[in-house]
């Protein structure tokens, strides 16, 4: 197991997820536009799956879940699950960790060819070490940590089990 440091459990994440759709719910009434959730593979599009069906709940917009696949570490290419336009629709991009905000900010470089109308972020866990100009308009859990301290969201057969400080 090693040496993690759970700070949450799959009950608790659960209930993150709930009020983020909530969030998202209040924050887009009377909004018809259609709503698209990008998950960023891997644990990024498990949770943008359960946002979307969680949204659709409280929210009568399409939602349109798609992922981004990247190179983290260097991420110069975002190749998108499907070909859509976003002029006029309401875009969420999901992650798991936001770390440095690079990730987040890279994936947004298709969207720039469109006109969204608008580009939101959600992230489970956000840390406050941010390098790039992006902050998360969904929390999950904000988390002050030393720039050693790796954040680790466990997912496991579709299934959000926790996460952890390592």
């Amino acid at each position: 197991m090693g040496n993690k440091k759970y700070i949450f459990n799959k009950e608790v994440a659960a209930q993150k997820l709930n009020r983020l759709a909530l969030e998202i719910a209040e924050h887009l009434q009377g909004d018809g536009a259609e709503l698209i959730i990008i998950g960023i593979k891997e644990s990024g599009i498990v949770i943008a799956g359960k946002i979307g069906l969680l949204v659709q709940n409280y929210l009568p917009n399409q939602v349109t879940i798609i992922s981004a696949e990247l190179n983290k570490d260097h991420p110069s290419e975002v190749t998108l699950s499907q070909s859509i336009d976003f002029t006029d629709k309401n875009v969420i991009v999901v992650d798991d960790v936001a770390n440095s905000g690079k990730t987040l900010l890279y994936v947004m470089q298709p969207l720039l060819q469109y006109h969204p109308k608008r580009i939101q972020v959600l992230v489970l866990v956000e840390r406050m070490h941010k390098l790039f100009p992006v902050k998360p308009d969904y929390v999950g859990l904000s988390l002050a940590t030393t720039l050693q301290d790796f954040i680790k969201v466990e997912v496991k057969d579709g299934e959000i089990e926790g996460a952890y400080i390592n």
